[in-house]
């Protein structure tokens, strides 16, 4: 900083002093001038930090909801293919259960690891068009593919097809397909 650009901030926050005759004009202007400069740098300033507190704040919401997903739900999928039902009590017999899929992120998380169909925890079995989780929990947001479900067939038991959408891709299927699928502890 140039010492004359000191000095004008200096007198502009000294105000009480009265100029003398020697430098009264143009002092006057350079304050001004200086002033301006130094309300918009501030402007500027303040708008780079709302900025940068938007990022961390974004980036701290997104790392503490993958923390908390990973953290909270332990999944395993076998390596072996069953129907529906056959699904769920190999998930059962290990103290699982087939996957509830009740947030988005964590919609978008099994998908992007999941590779192939996977039978997941909701069936209209009990109740044709009524879909309800392994927990007995009601369906509140599904994630469905177009057209779907559309019980073409008798279809009651849902599957993720990663292939089909990254976010909908809902399927529902007959209970008797063997898939692979997704356990949740």
């Amino acid at each position: 900083m140039e010492s004359g650009t000191f000095y004008v901030c200096r007198n502009i926050n000294n105000r009480s002093r009265p100029p003398t005759q020697s430098r009264s004009k143009n002092e006057g202007k350079d304050g001004k001038q200086t002033g301006s400069r130094c309300l918009v740098l501030m402007t500027v300033c303040l708008g780079l930090i709302c900025v940068l507190l938007l990022v961390f704040i974004t980036l701290y919401i997104t790392i503490t909801a993958e923390r908390d997903l990973k953290g909270n739900a332990r999944f395993f999928i076998p390596n072996e293919r069953k129907n529906w039902s056959e699904s769920r009590q190999y998930c059962r017999d290990r103290g699982a259960d087939l996957m509830i899929i009740n947030t988005e992120v964590k919609q978008r998380f099994i998908t992007s690891l999941v590779k192939e169909r996977v039978w997941i925890g909701l069936s209209d079995s009990e109740t044709e068009g009524i879909m309800k989780w392994v927990d007995n929990s009601a369906l509140n947001q599904g994630f469905w593919d177009s057209g779907e479900p559309n019980n073409l067939g008798n279809e009651d038991c849902i599957e993720l097809d990663p292939g089909r959408d990254r976010m909908n891709n809902w399927n529902d299927m007959s209970c008797m397909f063997e898939e692979k699928f997704i356990c949740e502890k």
